[in-house]
């Protein structure tokens, strides 16, 4: 039996990296942020004065990016070239610019590919469980890039947890004046990216987890159910 494979979908804010890190420790998987691979290239476009309303250019950019990933869950590492930009794709700068780059269709196709290799590769080939299996969250990983994962998951929330939670996260508070200045952020962002594709209603066969009235802890367990569930494996 080849290795696990479970995919997870979601909106900004609704604790698909916090949750996805957690569920790949307990069940000794691997982890892909496919999200922070588009803030990479972000970075990595940035960093080379590319224009990012300049498609064909940042798409060329992209595909000359070398990014090196350790999908450790427990300290995950985006390293391009020798730099370890895991701490700079963070920053309120990247964060207003990735849509530019995650809604050009070239880049999609150019890191989707590398997604499905590093998939092949933790799965492990089909009959032999030398793959390790991994969880992979981002966008469109149940519908796209791994509509085939033993495991897909849709984890959303309302929207008002969602920005508390994001402001709580960049802003350390989730006061009224916390929450006006993360809504652009998150709002905007998930209806620029619905643009290219739809990550907040759940395709045939994907489960969907709502975590609006549940904390990390028990947003972890519920997914590891679903888990169970649907693969017959626990933690």
């Amino acid at each position: 039996m080849s290795a696990l494979v479970i995919a997870v979908d979601g909106p900004s804010g609704s604790g698909k990296s916090s949750v996805c890190r957690k569920v790949a420790a307990r069940l000794g998987l691997a982890y892909l942020d496919t999200g922070a691979m588009y803030r990479a290239a972000t970075w990595w476009c940035l960093e080379r004065g590319v224009d990012l309303a300049d498609g064909p250019a940042v798409t060329a950019a992209v595909h000359a990016m070398v990014l090196e990933l350790d999908l450790n869950p427990r300290l995950p590492v985006f390293r391009i070239g020798s730099t370890d930009v895991g701490t700079a794709i963070r920053t309120g700068e990247i964060s207003a610019a990735v849509s530019a780059v995650a809604t050009n269709l070239d880049v999609r196709a150019d890191l989707g590919a590398r997604q499905r290799r590093v998939i092949e590769v933790e799965r492990g080939p089909e009959g032999f469980s030398e793959g390790r299996g991994v969880v992979v969250e981002g966008r469109d990983i149940t519908t796209v890039i791994a509509p085939d994962a033993d495991v897909r998951v849709l984890l959303t929330a309302s929207e008002e947890a969602r920005l508390a939670r994001r402001a709580r996260e960049l802003h350390g508070s989730d006061d009224a004046t916390s929450v006006a200045a993360t809504r652009d952020q998150v709002v905007r962002r998930d209806e620029q990216d619905s643009t290219v594709v739809e990550f907040r209603t759940a395709a045939d066969g994907v489960v969907t987890v709502d975590s609006s009235d549940l904390d990390l802890d028990q947003t972890v367990d519920a997914v590891l159910a679903v888990v169970a569930q649907v693969s017959g494996r626990s933690a």
